[in-house]
């Protein structure tokens, strides 16, 4: 068994969010003056922190990408959130891996609660045993300190797990897949991987030593999951899962 825990990003990973992500910044420049009529143009959004996008892609100031982050939900929450395709196969694919006993994980830069509702609204959420974004208020905004809550959130049912299987006699089994460092019971990250489509991804899993797998069918740009180092490289959801199941 090659990989048990598998973190997996939202966004052009699990599903394509284009039209929703695109069509909610197109409604936030709206409020500065700015006309983005190509959607096209609006892709580098999916995936990082929206605050560090609209610094980074339409100079607005700190203070002035907070107020572009409040009229992007006033679009996101009620319409964009729904504007959305979860890639066929990724179901097929989820339920295979949890009938191989693998333990699966939500590892997102989105809020939280919106996380929750896509995926319940497309009926996966049932496949995960953690999901984790950022909050609101954009704490926990970067990928790294997303994957280090999942991470902790995974060793926590690590430690319940083995609680369980103490009381039925499988304590030693259960106890060569973790590590106590100090106070904390960490997962074996040998068998621990990230899947993501952009380098935010990778350089999240990497910087918590965990194996990476970036997906094309995402919105990385050309080489860009290359340049970031992901381990493993895969172009169809069928890939990602034979690549997976071991």
């Amino acid at each position: 068994m090659k990989y048990k825990y598998l973190l997996f990003d939202l966004d052009g990973t699990l599903t394509d969010p284009k039209e929703g992500i695109t069509t909610s910044v197109q409604y936030a420049l709206k409020s500065f003056g700015i006309d983005e009529p190509d959607l096209d143009k609006l892709e580098p959004f999916i995936g990082p922190p929206l605050k560090d996008s609209f610094i980074k892609y339409y100079g607005l100031d700190e203070e002035q990408a907070e107020t572009a982050i409040v009229k992007y939900r006033e679009w996101f929450s009620p319409t964009g959130i729904f504007q959305n395709k979860i890639y066929p196969g990724t179901e097929d694919m989820l339920a295979a891996l949890k009938n191989k006993e693998k333990v699966l994980a939500v590892a997102s830069s989105k809020p939280t609660v919106f996380v929750e509702k896509i995926l319940n609204h497309f009926e996966i959420r049932q496949y995960f045993d953690v999901v984790v974004g950022s909050e609101l208020n954009g704490v926990r905004g970067s990928k790294e300190e997303v994957v280090e809550e999942a991470l902790r959130q995974l060793s926590a049912k690590c430690a319940d797990d083995k609680d369980a299987a103490a009381e039925s006699g499988e304590a030693e089994t259960v106890q060569r897949e973790m590590v106590a460092v100090a106070e904390t019971i960490y997962i074996d990250k040998e068998h621990t991987a990230m899947i993501g489509d952009r380098e935010f991804d990778v350089f999240g899993g990497k910087q918590h030593g965990l194996t990476t797998v970036g997906v094309t069918f995402g919105y990385a740009g050309e080489g860009e999951l290359e340049a970031a180092g992901a381990d493993y490289i895969v172009n169809t959801v069928e890939e990602l899962r034979r690549l997976l199941i071991q």
